[in-house]
């Protein structure tokens, strides 16, 4: 007697930011503030590959180290507030064509005793294992190969962060400790920190610029997207130098900049120099 059956694995292959999601998944916006009267919003959750797929959408509670990694947790630290339990969404899973979008609704309840401050929780988006098919044991026909085939499906998934900010809230946020560093591939790096301080988090956008001591200032580096979450007082951060073929980074000054993330350009947020 021959047996003949498979076994299917799912891996969850990888979790990242929405910045960097992965092809077949798409999200719009990156991220989602709720302040002041807003009660409400919608992202978009778009199927950009070539199959149908299904997304399960949940509700997480992630912490940011110092160097920007995330972990879940769910127990805050002082000064960390999450807002799962403020947040209202729907819905909680949803199956999509290729290139067909979903609406996700997302709702804030706050309590009237309400602490002031920011909360923040991620909208976890994970794709499912298709289970009926061409990855099925039932699409096997009679004529396939006989034995044990195990079959690695990598599964995609997404997070965003939702941040609710009650009441008055600020930051401030400086840029220290820049000191010119090689990568191991032996491009040159910018090293930073991030300082930040006040009751919300910092969002923005990194830029470096390179001003030789007879020449035009020249933007070399950008990190997009870069965030310090509350309770966080210190980032670290690196940032990859391009600087133009032939143009040594020495005899000149870099400059940094951190702005808010606006279509015309954001508000300022800090900036710093260093001299070479």
């Amino acid at each position: 007697m021959t047996l003949l059956y498979r076994v299917t694995l799912c891996v969850l292959l990888l979790i990242l930011p929405a910045s960097q999601a992965m092809a077949q998944l798409m999200l719009y916006p990156t991220r989602i503030v709720l302040e002041g009267n807003q009660r409400s919003a919608e992202l978009e959750l778009i199927n950009n590959g070539t199959q149908s797929a299904t997304y399960r959408i949940a509700l997480v509670n992630r912490r940011m180290s110092e160097t920007g990694a995330f972990t879940e947790t769910d127990t805050p630290l002082p000064g960390e507030r999450f807002a799962d339990e403020l947040l209202r969404y729907s819905p909680r899973q949803v199956t999509l064509e290729p290139g067909v979008g979903q609406a996700i609704r997302i709702m804030v309840q706050k309590p009237a005793d309400l602490a002031v401050g920011e909360y923040r929780s991620h909208l976890l988006f994970t794709q499912q294992p298709d289970s009926q098919g061409s990855r099925s044991i039932e699409s096997r026909g009679a004529g396939a190969a006989e034995g044990i085939g195990i079959q690695l499906t990598a599964l995609v998934g997404a997070s965003i962060p939702v941040i609710v900010r009650h009441g008055s809230t600020d930051a401030s946020v400086s840029l220290t400790g820049l000191a010119l560093q090689r990568a191991s591939s032996g491009a040159p790096l910018l090293g930073l920190q991030m300082q930040r301080s006040g009751t919300q988090s910092v969002y923005g956008d990194l830029t470096v610029s390179f001003t030789p001591r007879s020449g035009d200032e020249q933007v070399i580096g950008r990190a997009n997207g870069v965030a310090v979450y509350t309770p966080n007082p210190l980032r670290r951060a690196s940032i990859v130098l391009r600087p133009p073929s032939g143009l040594p980074l020495s005899n000149g000054t870099l400059r940094v900049t951190y702005r808010e993330q606006a279509k015309d350009g954001g508000r300022l947020l800090a900036e710093a120099q260093l001299s070479l």
